[in-house]
């Protein structure tokens, strides 16, 4: 049986065999273990490592009274690799915050486009069955139409009020050859064109194209803010996992990650508290985003909320049609108004006897590389943002407990184990610990930290912008409720209180899709 002597002898021995790895208890210490560690991280072999622990005297950081395994070339590489663990985990932290906003933003252009496309088949579809003789001819203005309000959404610079303006402005030459002067005729390119030119002075439409501009910029423009806000959010965080860390970060990180090794310890994790300050220290100025971050998540949600109804883009495109049919019906009612009208600006066409093509659209083929399909009406868009909203706003303190989560989970030593405190094994950490943010750092032990990021400051500017954007955008619509519709016999929601024919809260039709609307072959032929 060991006796006490003994036992106080092999004390230190089974202290430095659980933490160190480097140390022979018999006999001469050596680096062996340091050289392997340090060659594995380089990748490679480096030469002039020490075989055995002596003294020190060019190191900067990791100075020791104690002999060291480390040279002044380790500590550069040691400052190197410290500094990359740190944008390591950084990364690895805020993985699952840049996957659910990446994924989302490609799920949710991916919808809108695959909304435009159903929106534009229905549309394809109004005129292939009611109005057969004019529909080959409005196809081209059909697919300009909705690829511009594509192009909007996705942040091209498109005016929608000139889009919609040119859709009605070629929509009333067809209305017109083909309704209010009927027959098997087809008039000259020029007297078209004039037709087209007299639209905004003879109203053939009456309002319904103010209603569409404002449905269009009501709805287009949340949904083109949310997607640039969406995307905002990820070069955030792609901006954040690349920060550059300063010279006094530099060393500290060495210090807290590296320099253990210098005295064997390889096996050595920093204390919690030592790590905190650290951390706390070199992410002080990304701290700084966590109010502006809160508040970038709160306005997503609240214009998530007010994406409703009319503000919602899916209403709005997928009953656009509606709105056309009511636009051609009321431009045939006013038909003798209209024809006086044009014959004074444009004169008498010169007729010339055509066949009209048939009809011969197939909305089951795929269009513009895109299957459409029919989608399940409990997963719309407005549930997707809701679930996504939901997600994200476990996150609104993200850069607020960074520093905490990353020493908690990946760099700090477990509580009750001997820990590294920048100097030696010890059972605590004894400094003071500060808190997150610049101004908690002033009393900092590990770190010095001082002036502004330029980086940081350019992102918390952008997303200031976006907040504006966010909030000075959003719809606030008061509560919905359903009305009756005019000829068709339908329901539409509608905003109760202010609410005009900009909003579409009137109309004849047929009734408004609702979501689930089944596309149907189209198979009439003239």
């Amino acid at each position: 049986m060991m006796d006490s002597r003994t036992w106080r002898r092999g004390f230190p021995c089974l202290l430095l065999l659980a933490f160190l790895g480097s140390t022979q208890c018999e006999g001469e210490q050596t680096c062996e273990e340091v050289q392997k560690l340090f060659q594995g991280r380089l990748a490679g072999a480096v030469k002039g490592l020490p075989d055995s622990p002596r003294a020190g005297p060019d190191l900067q950081v990791c100075i020791s009274k104690k002999p060291t395994c480390c040279t002044r070339k380790m500590e550069e590489h040691y400052q190197i690799a410290a500094r990359q663990d740190l944008q390591k985990v950084l990364k690895a932290s805020s993985s699952t915050l840049k996957l659910l906003i990446s994924r989302n933003a490609a799920a949710f252009q991916e919808t809108l486009e695959t909304l435009i496309r159903q929106a534009e088949n229905y549309t394809s579809i109004l005129f292939c069955n009611t109005y057969r003789n004019m529909a080959l001819e409005a196809a081209a203005s059909i697919q300009e139409f909705f690829t511009d309000v594509g192009l909007y959404l996705f942040g091209a610079d498109v005016n929608p009020e000139e889009v919609v303006n040119r859709f009605f402005d070629s929509l009333f030459p067809l209305v017109y050859n083909h309704l209010i002067s009927p027959g098997v005729t087809e008039s000259s390119p020029e007297y078209s064109r004039c037709i087209q030119m007299a639209r905004r002075d003879v109203s053939p439409f009456g309002n319904i194209p103010k209603r569409v501009m404002g449905q269009m910029g009501r709805s287009l423009l949340p949904s083109r803010t949310f997607l640039q806000a969406l995307n905002l959010g990820i070069e955030v965080i792609n901006t954040t996992d690349h920060l550059h860390f300063s010279k006094e970060c530099s060393r500290a990180l060495l210090k807290m990650q590296y320099c253990s090794h210098c005295q064997g310890l390889t096996l050595s994790k920093p204390c919690m508290g030592y790590c905190l300050n650290v951390v706390r220290g070199c992410l002080a100025h990304m701290g700084e985003l966590n109010p502006h971050w809160h508040t970038y998540i709160r306005s997503l949600e609240e214009l998530s909320d007010a994406m409703q109804g009319t503000y919602d883009v899916e209403h709005v495109l997928l009953n656009f049609h509606l709105l056309v049919n009511d636009a051609v019906i009321q431009s045939h009612l006013d038909g003798q108004r209209l024809s006086e009208q044009v014959n004074k600006i444009c004169g008498h066409p010169a007729i010339t006897p055509t066949q009209s093509p048939p009809c011969s659209f197939d909305p089951s083929k795929e269009k513009h590389g895109m299957k459409i399909s029919t989608r399940n009406g409990e997963e719309t868009l407005a549930s997707r943002r809701k679930e996504f909203i939901n997600s994200l706003r476990l996150y609104r303190s993200f850069y607020s407990g960074l520093a905490d989560q990353l020493c908690v989970n990946e760099l700090a030593s477990l509580d009750g184990l001997p820990c590294w405190d920048g100097e030696d094994l010890v059972e605590s950490y004894t400094q003071r610990v500060v808190g997150n943010g610049i101004r908690a750092q002033s009393g900092n032990p590990e770190v010095r930290v001082k002036g502004t990021d330029p980086v940081i400051n350019q992102i918390i500017d952008k997303l200031n912008h976006v907040i504006q954007l966010l909030q000075g955008r959003s719809p606030k619509p008061d509560k919905w409720e359903l009305v009756q519709l005019g000829s068709g016999g339908g329901m539409v929601e509608q905003v109760s209180g202010d609410c005009d024919d900009e909003d579409g809260c009137g109309g004849s039709g047929s009734g408004e899709v609702k979501r689930t609307l089944r596309i149907t072959d189209c198979k009439y032929m003239i």
